[in-house]
């Protein structure tokens, strides 16, 4: 019998459960498809730099077919990922999935989803962790210790600090741009009043980019190339985590591996996991002392559903959440002509809290000042020749952002993964169902008007033919199809993350989530999978 943990995926939960692991004097196996990442393109230039010294700006830019580029329709998104964040999203040849209401991504890369995000870093406080088996009291030793490995920056002094509970690890936050600064400056002049009426509340985000030198990465160069890839590691991707596991003697990382379903014995125990070479296609078994589940909740039940069916059980993963999204574009008036500065931290630096009746209630509002955004889905919506668009383009450019408003989501047993059965026996493809809950509309056609009436008070319009609902799937926050549960029965987990009635196989990622809070999710994932680390292997 094998005495390795073996670990499924290479993305936040995978490698933050392995370095808890390595921590504990446990080896482990990682087996992953692992598509790698490009190297960073001239990695001291700034945004505006590589326009001029690519030797083919056009094709880093916008790709070979120009498939980054976004035509304005009535449904198109607002931004899309660059050429440079291609891999991880490319698709995975035979790994067929048909949905219904709801839009998945998947990755196969080196780090997963979370290579792209926009590191986004909030905590869940006690109320948000109402449905979950455990509180703030367990989780908040998991986020300081995850704060102190990825490096967190931010505050805990202002009007967003009563929804962000304190961790350790927290270091100061990143230079505000321009535009950030002057929203911030304008709603402390007159907060009372406009939280008053308004009742939502306006600070600094937190995020997992570095405000100075940490853990051997270096701090935010401020060169705007946040979306395109930073080139100096100061937003954290978990590729940065894998790279220290690999440097570590008790960890092996095999990518190039697809694996398919596990297998266990008569007593409930996992003894191997088996897959195929992704190159070759030769099936590979691999014996287990432990397994982690953690590619990604979608990924990770469909290993567990492809298993249960090779075992002669057929069955339904219930439960399936996302964030609802809602992307608020708002043009500030007092910034009409104003300059922007390239060299500029460009995702995400201000927030905005929006409290209900209840602490699961909490709306999340990001607020992403435009100012080293593509020029082309703004100018080629107005209603002009592209010339004068340009021309308008560049006295607007300074004053243009984005509020992408995040609502909460609960488990709901309509909501499956199932698997496509065949004629003989075997899966065809994983099927997703998703129905938004029916008080959906009540609660966010309200939300939009009060984040439009909060906006408007710091001198901020925002077209209410221009607010667009996202489709679910597109906020990428999955979770819920294996729930922690203090007691449940087969197919649900503990809260160390063991499903049971399996002895040894162990759920890391968001499948596990028994609720989904409206903050962005990464952080808490990584924190939660420290934390069933400990709990499961301590």
């Amino acid at each position: 019998m094998s005495d390795r943990i073996v670990i499924i995926g290479a993305g936040a939960t995978a490698v933050h459960f392995a370095a808890t692991a390595l921590l504990l004097g446990r080896k482990v196996l990682m087996l992953d498809v692992g598509r790698p990442a490009p190297a960073p393109a001239l990695p001291g230039a700034s945004l505006n730099g590589l326009k001029t010294d690519l030797d083919d700006p056009v094709r880093y830019f916008l790709g070979e077919d120009y498939g980054s580029l976004i035509l304005p329709t009535d449904t198109s998104e607002y931004y899309g990922f660059p050429p440079s964040k291609n891999y991880v999203f490319k698709p995975l040849d035979d790994y067929a999935v048909k949905a219904k209401g709801f839009e998945p991504l998947m990755s196969f890369a080196a780090g997963g989803l979370a290579q792209a995000w926009t590191a986004g870093a909030y905590p869940f406080n006690e109320g948000e962790l109402e449905a979950f088996p455990f509180g703030w009291a367990e989780m908040a030793p998991a986020y300081g210790e995850v704060a102190r490995r990825i490096g967190v920056s931010g505050v805990t002094d202002d009007d967003l600090s009563q929804f962000y509970p304190a961790h350790d690890g927290l270091l100061p936050p990143i230079q505000l741009d321009a535009h950030s600064q002057f929203l911030l400056d304008d709603y402390a002049s007159r907060r009372e009043k406009i939280s008053g009426k308004h009742g939502l509340y306006l600070g600094r985000s937190r995020s997992a980019s570095l405000s100075r030198d940490h853990a051997g990465r270096k701090a935010c160069s401020l060169s705007g190339r946040c979306l395109w890839g930073c080139p100096s590691q100061s937003i954290y991707t978990p590729s940065v985590t894998l790279q220290e596991c690999l440097s570590h003697e008790n960890f092996e990382y095999r990518p190039g591996v697809r694996i398919a379903h596990f297998t266990s014995d008569a007593s409930g125990r996992v003894t191997h996991v088996a897959g195929s070479l992704i190159e070759s296609g030769e099936e590979i078994s691999v014996a287990v002392g432990e397994l982690v589940l953690a590619a990604g909740a979608l990924s990770s039940t469909r290993i567990f559903l492809e298993s249960l069916l090779r075992a002669g059980v057929r069955h339904e993963a219930g439960g399936l959440m996302d964030n609802r999204q809602v992307l608020m574009p708002f043009v500030n008036f007092k910034r009409l002509g104003a300059a922007f500065d390239d060299r500029s931290y460009q995702y995400h630096q201000i927030a905005i809290g929006a409290p209900g009746a209840h602490p699961f209630d909490y709306v999340h509002g990001l607020v992403t000042t435009l100012t080293t955004a593509m020029a082309h889905p703004v100018a080629q919506s107005l209603p002009v020749g592209m010339r004068a668009a340009m021309g308008l383009f560049r006295n607007i450019h300074g004053a243009l952002g984005l509020a992408n408003i995040n609502f909460a989501d609960t488990r709901r047993e309509e909501n499956r993964i199932a698997l496509e059965i065949g004629a003989d026996g075997r899966s065809k493809a994983m099927l997703i169902n998703y129905t938004p809950d029916t008080n959906e509309p009540a609660r966010v056609k309200p939300m939009i008007k009060r984040f439009r009436g909060f906006l408007a008070a710091l001198g901020c319009v925002a077209p209410p033919n221009m607010t667009r609902m996202r489709p679910m799937g597109a906020s990428v926050h999955y979770a819920g199809t294996v729930p922690m549960q203090t007691e449940g029965g087969d197919f649900t987990t503990s809260s160390d993350g063991r499903c049971r009635p399996f002895k040894n196989l162990i759920f890391a990622d968001g499948s596990t989530f028994s609720s989904l809070p409206a903050k962005n999710l990464t952080f808490t994932l990584m924190a939660n999978s420290t934390r069933i680390a400990r709990a499961a292997l301590g």
